[in-house]
């Protein structure tokens, strides 16, 4: 065991030498260890004042720094780490632990956020496991009872820019995983987050009010959306993403205000679905709004058994409780579907279900098919208030 310890030791010291190496200004790097400033990798000691006070140690830095996470387990409550004061260019958090939330859901459950990162620049999180410890608040979540808190979104980036999250684990979050607010340029890779599949708001990663956003090669099994796409969003590209079990990837929900930004330009390309509640989904309330889509594009998607592999859905009313029974202003346009295969759970493979008074138009459909799993019957598309075209083969058979 001591030498497996050794051997990585002096693998992450190779790790920032190569980070140092590759850094324009190399020869000023600033390395930051969170123990030299107090942090215990028992998993019992509140390691929160050390992670902090290294990071104002890296932002005082005139210079790119490096704060480095050994391995072990840090124990941190909810904090801020905050861009206002930072003189550093770039902040690169290289984690080789594992980070652990307090026993007590109730001290997580009481924050907006876990770990929170509000207008930082050039911040890079590389590797490392975040464990939340969900299941105690969803337990409590469960039995009905009205005193429990809401719950933290795990890691968040607000009003940030120029940011990568690469080979990050998320362990059962509380509420959602990553949110990425208000935010230009940020890259996610290779990350993998992982909540039971009846865990309650549990989304994966949820975007909004966010430009040029790219989610790669990453893995997300939840009790939510697997990704979450909020209004504001625009320049959304997602590569390589395996979901489920989860909700599938939505945009939306949209109309909960009537002054709302749209969203545009999204793209997912080369997904994997499986057993999850939706697969490419658009919802919307019905009532009055401002805001829109336009430009989607989905290609290269495989569907497993998923409940409902292609939907829009413009009265989207969960649990049927409150719903506002008018017609959705959202307006979808220009939204393709290319290359969807795979198997649906239910009869109904494609449903467009859109505004009366703001029909969906230049919805595409080219290459797909879908079958039902009950070889007994065909799959079939639903549609209201739906225009646009079929191209090639497309099965269940169009009904646009």
């Amino acid at each position: 065991m001591g030498r497996l310890l050794d051997i990585s030791y002096f693998l992450s010291l190779f790790f920032i030498l190569i980070l140092i190496i590759l850094n324009p200004s190399s020869s000023a790097t600033q390395v930051y260890d969170v123990k030299s400033f107090g942090a215990k990798p028992d998993g019992l000691s509140d390691s929160t004042k050390a992670f902090l006070n290294a990071w104002a140690a890296a932002c005082a830095s005139t210079a790119s720094s490096i704060i480095f996470v050994p391995k072990g387990r840090y124990l941190l409550h909810p904090a801020v780490f905050s861009g206002r004061y930072c003189t550093s260019a770039r902040i690169t958090i290289l984690i080789n632990g594992t980070l652990v939330a307090p026993a007590d859901y109730r001290i997580l459950g009481k924050a907006n956020n876990w770990l929170s990162f509000e207008g930082v620049s050039g911040v890079s999180i590389l590797g490392g496991a975040f464990d939340a410890k969900g299941p105690a608040l969803w337990a409590c979540k469960a039995t009905g009872n009205q005193h429990c808190p809401s719950g933290a979104t795990t890691l968040s980036f607000t009003n940030s820019n120029n940011i990568m999250i690469k080979g990050m684990l998320s362990l059962n979050s509380q509420m959602f995983h990553i949110v990425i607010n208000g935010c230009s340029n940020v890259r996610l890779q290779g990350v993998n987050i992982i909540a039971s599949g009846n865990s309650p708001n549990t989304d994966g990663i949820h975007v909004q009010r966010s430009t040029n956003i790219a989610i790669i090669r990453s893995t997300i099994r939840t009790g939510d959306d697997c990704i979450s796409i909020g209004p504001g969003t625009k320049n959304l590209w997602m590569e390589g993403i395996e979901c489920g079990p989860g909700h599938g990837i939505s945009i939306g929900s949209l109309a909960k205000d009537l002054e709302e930004e749209g969203v545009q330009n999204v793209t997912v390309k080369n997904a994997a679905f499986t057993g999850t509640q939706n697969g490419l989904r658009i919802k919307s309330w019905a009532r009055a709004s401002k805001g829109f889509v336009k430009g989607v594009h989905f290609e290269g998607v495989t569907m497993d058994n998923v409940q409902s592999p292609i939907v829009i859905d413009q009265n989207y009313c969960p649990h049927n409780q409150g719903c506002p029974s008018q017609e959705s202003g959202v307006k979808v346009s220009d939204v393709t579907y290319k290359g969807i295969r795979g198997t649906s759970a239910t009869k109904v493979a494609v449903k467009f279900d859109c505004s009366a008074a703001n029909p969906c138009t230049s919805l595409r459909l080219e290459d797909v098919k879908l079958t039902y799993t009950n070889e007994d019957q065909v799959a079939q598309a639903s549609c209201s208030n739906a225009n646009g075209k079929a191209y090639g083969l497309v099965q269940p058979n169009s009904c646009l």
